[in-house]
């Protein structure tokens, strides 16, 4: 009877450490985000042109969004009626943002778009990157108007608070750059005060850059892509839609604070395919099951920049 009790406890034990076990992983699991740095490349007359038009490419980034369903992303370049379209494609989002031209809904949009039952929006807010933050105009030697947004979220599975700014610097404008890389320093260290910090953008200057470097030196944030345990990244961020070229140069960035447990880091190259002259012919393959046909098509990439996607985890 003694040996039947002992066992009896023993086996509960064990049960109870396995249940333990479960339930650290699935609060793990939980408390992990996926947020996310995409710019989709204003919609223009040039794109049509060359065969990149908005209206093939909405679906795609739709679609490419929706699989990774990050909680959070910050996008750039988005003109008002790219923002209508995409709030009819992305599943279960809002945005905050305004148009960087007037503040309402004329010119670029940084905006960030967040999935409604993941997190909720406590706050938001938006400034200039010019020496008038407060209202729209050029900065320094900038050559357009340029915006930060930021928002403050609840996750609603963990409950934890944390800020999220979206930007896109200027592409021309060295001292711009230089001076917006300072000030957004300032305003995070202001809105957020030492709260979990997401910053998303293109900021138009890669890994090397010394302005790259006002944002890792700050003491607030750091390079998700060099603190991640797990990386895929075959190819710089910016593509000129040509899914041929390469780079190592990353000019867009997913900064967090240093506290925060970066998980995984993913630059996604996928792409698409369109037809050409041709594509009506069916070929087969000598090393392939005779049911498949195939037919040239034209491989081509949804925006000039490729995504990217990071899973991390805010230590509390």
């Amino acid at each position: 009877m003694l040996n039947e009790q002992m066992n009896n406890r023993k086996h509960c034990r064990r049960a109870a450490f396995s249940v333990l076990f479960l339930l650290l992983g699935t609060l793990s699991l939980s408390a992990q985000m996926l947020v996310g740095s995409y710019n989709i490349r204003y919609k223009n007359a040039e794109d049509v042109q060359r065969g990149n038009s908005w209206e093939q490419r909405c679906k795609i980034i739709c679609d490419q969004v929706n699989f990774f369903s990050p909680d959070v992303f910050g996008a750039q370049e988005v003109l008002h009626p790219q923002l209508l379209d995409l709030m009819k494609g992305l599943d279960g989002y809002d945005y905050i943002g305004v148009g960087r031209d007037d503040g309402k809904t004329e010119g670029e949009y940084a905006a960030i778009f967040y999935k409604k039952d993941h997190v909720r929006l406590l706050d938001k807010g938006h400034f200039w990157l010019s020496e008038t933050p407060e209202k729209p105009g050029l900065g320094w030697d900038a050559a357009c108007i340029r915006i930060c947004t930021w928002g403050k979220f609840k996750n609603l599975r963990t409950r934890e608070k944390f800020f999220y700014f979206n930007l896109h610097m200027d592409h021309v404008g060295t001292v711009a750059r230089r001076e917006a890389a300072k000030l957004v320093v300032q305003r995070i260290r202001e809105i957020a005060k030492g709260a979990p910090v997401v910053l998303t953008g293109d900021f138009n200057v890669d890994q090397t850059n010394e302005i790259y470097r006002i944002f890792t030196d700050s003491g607030i944030l750091k390079d998700s892509y060099h603190a991640a345990r797990l990386r895929f990244a075959e190819n710089g961020t910016f593509n000129s839609f040509k899914p041929e070229m390469f780079t190592t140069s990353r000019i867009d960035h997913v900064f967090v604070s240093p506290k925060t447990r970066v998980e995984a880091y993913g630059l996604m190259t996928n792409g698409y395919w369109t037809p050409v002259a041709d594509s009506d012919k069916q070929q087969k393959a000598s090393d392939a099951p005779q049911e498949i046909s195939f037919s040239r098509y034209q491989h081509r990439l949804p925006s000039d920049h490729y995504p990217i996607f990071v899973r991390l985890t805010f230590k509390r």
